[in-house]
């Protein structure tokens, strides 16, 4: 933890009330950032933001790219401005070969992955164009990278997080805002829930640590992007795979 390191900067974190997003906005506020977090739980928004006083919420559905831009709107209006942008809600969708997906748990993977997430980004850069400052993360995954067997959408969904991070990055280039993604391999949180456990063993036998990695680790490098001290990296892809990237 580096003591102040967010002083005066105004953070968005999506699907920051739990998992990988909630420790992002622990870290980013604890270093003297404010911190909305934008999430489909009530419940979690509230739990999080009465445990910590620089941290604040919205329930946003993502998918719902009115509601993303009211998000915007309100949060920009609330703490007088928007610096940072965390994108960290995304759902695996179910384990299946590609030919036995349906295109309904298909649709609905690209909605929270794809779509939401350019929802968030579209809505928040015009704030940061009109504060001369910005940082973007985008969280993908190593699978936008290798394509998992059996997660076609999740693989698919993430390829097109760091294919959009690489065209906003480039866009934005002559402003001193950065966009950037980083490609965890597995990390051991809720979202493990979601798949079943034939395949959590296949992602631990790619890793060559032999060992998922830690939301602390990802937390350390999305903040360092999300700082001022990361201002000559854009439209880059931070990977922290524990060895299973190959490129």
């Amino acid at each position: 933890m580096i003591e102040e390191r967010f002083a005066s900067r105004r953070a968005v974190i999506t699907g920051g009330a739990a998992g990988i997003g909630a420790t992002i906005a622990k870290r980013i506020a604890s270093e003297g950032g404010k911190v909305c977090v934008w999430d489909i739980d009530e419940s979690a928004i509230d739990q999080i933001s009465d445990q910590h006083g620089n941290i604040s919420g919205i329930r946003v559905d993502l998918t719902d790219e009115d509601a993303v831009l009211q998000a915007a709107s309100d949060t920009a209006q609330s703490l007088g401005g928007l610096d940072i942008l965390i994108c960290s809600a995304g759902i695996t969708g179910p384990n299946q070969k590609t030919w036995e997906y349906s295109s309904s748990d298909w649709r609905q993977v690209f909605d929270v992955n794809v779509h939401g997430l350019f929802h968030a980004n579209k809505a928040c850069v015009p704030a940061m164009i009109a504060g001369n400052y910005g940082r973007i993360v985008n969280i993908a995954s190593v699978a936008g990278k290798e394509g998992n067997p059996n997660a076609p959408a999740y693989s698919a969904s993430k390829a097109a997080v760091i294919g959009l991070t690489k065209s906003l990055g480039k866009e934005l280039a002559d402003k001193p805002i950065t966009v950037n993604c980083v490609t965890p391999a597995a990390v051991k949180t809720a979202i493990f829930d979601q798949m079943s456990e034939e395949h959590i063993a296949f992602m631990l036998s790619k890793i060559p640590m032999g060992r998922f990695g830690t939301v602390d680790e990802v937390t350390s490098l999305v903040t360092w992007l999300a700082s001022d001290e990361c201002s000559f990296s854009t439209g880059g892809v931070f990977d922290i795979s524990g060895g299973r990237a190959t490129y």
